[in-house]
């Protein structure tokens, strides 16, 4: 049986970088836009804890302020999204163009 290493770590979190990064990239609606975020975070904390596994580091703290920021992120960023989908009942970002002055 083949143990699980630090690389098998940090190709996941590659693969849930770049997954989150297309996302951000290509799609046009908001609430997908902050899931790919969320998916760019989690690869964060995913190597913030496979190198504090590997070198003894204190990696897990750091990736509770990250959860905590992603918390934040998203709580205000719905709230804004939720405002957004009243005024011009659209989620779609070529309409953001209204927060503009």
């Amino acid at each position: 049986m083949a143990a699980i290493t630090t690389l098998h770590y940090l190709v996941v979190a590659a693969a849930l970088f770049v997954i989150g990064t297309v996302g951000v990239l290509t799609r046009r609606n908001v609430v997908i836009i902050l899931m790919s975020i969320e998916l760019i975070l989690n690869a964060v904390n995913l190597n913030l804890v496979a190198f504090s596994r590997l070198w003894n580091l204190q990696g897990q703290v750091f990736s509770i302020f990250v959860i905590a920021d992603a918390a934040a992120e998203a709580a205000v960023g719905l709230g804004i999204l939720i405002t957004f989908f009243r005024n011009k009942e659209t989620v779609n970002v070529d309409e953001v163009d209204l927060l503009k002055w």
